[in-house]
């Protein structure tokens, strides 16, 4: 029989990173606790570092859960629509429709359950509103990417390969435009610094000083970035 006097373990995953210089403990909103480990750090190495950083990531735990509990309040206030780069569109079901189409402050959406389509819709949005932010963005830093790939990471908004290939999140449509605009100066510094060493983040302050403010609202609000309509 456990001592109840004994904490719950808290449970976590592994992932091995060429990259890593160091253990890192990550806590997302929906995937939990994710430990990185550097390619050749010994596996006891992850439970060492859940055990010594726990009152951090059961804070960040709780943070997470509160969060979830206000997206829960703020989607029953604007029932009837859906957040996009700040707005809140109308959504107006069709029946018959199968695609969903923008008229300025509407989205002309199929009846039933619509999320299935509202993620295509939120999918080639994404596309077209980052490529342009990507476009402009390496421009004015004199760089170059490879490709764009749009998708619906758990645990990640964006990221930047070596040979300069970039993923994004499609929900970052559903957080406030800054945010959105941050997240790509990020990953375009990284076309320059692939590590987040100091000269990086001196980088990103270069071209968005308060990158900090955003960075730490995406920490305290991407567990409300769901789409959740109501069924219509």
């Amino acid at each position: 029989m456990s001592d109840p006097a004994t904490p719950a373990e808290i449970p976590y995953t592994v992932r091995r990173s060429t990259r890593a210089r160091r253990v890192r403990v990550n806590v997302h909103p929906h995937a939990g606790v994710e430990v990185v480990l550097p390619a050749r750090a010994p596996e006891r190495a992850a439970a060492a570092a859940v055990s010594e950083l726990r009152p951090w990531i059961e804070r960040r735990l709780g943070e997470a859960r509160d969060a979830l509990a206000q997206a829960e309040r703020a989607l029953a206030e604007r029932a009837g629509s859906l957040p996009y780069l700040g707005r809140h569109l109308e959504l107006v079901p069709q029946s018959g429709r199968t695609r969903v189409h923008r008229s300025g402050e509407r989205l002309l959406v199929p009846g039933g359950d619509a999320r299935p389509a509202l993620e295509r819709f939120y999918r080639r949005a994404a596309r077209a509103e980052i490529a342009a932010r990507l476009d402009h963005a390496t421009a004015l830093a004199g760089t170059s990417y490879s490709g764009l790939d749009i998708r619906g990471q758990r645990t990640r908004w964006a990221s930047c390969s070596a040979n300069g290939r970039m993923s994004f999140n499609w929900r970052l449509l559903l957080a406030p435009e800054r945010i959105l605009d941050y997240v790509v100066w990020h990953e375009v510094c990284h076309l320059q610094i692939l590590d987040h060493s100091p000269r990086f983040w001196a980088l990103v302050e270069r071209y968005c000083p308060d990158y900090r403010e955003d960075r730490d609202w995406l920490r305290r609000n991407g567990a409300t970035l769901v789409l959740r309509p109501p069924r219509l």
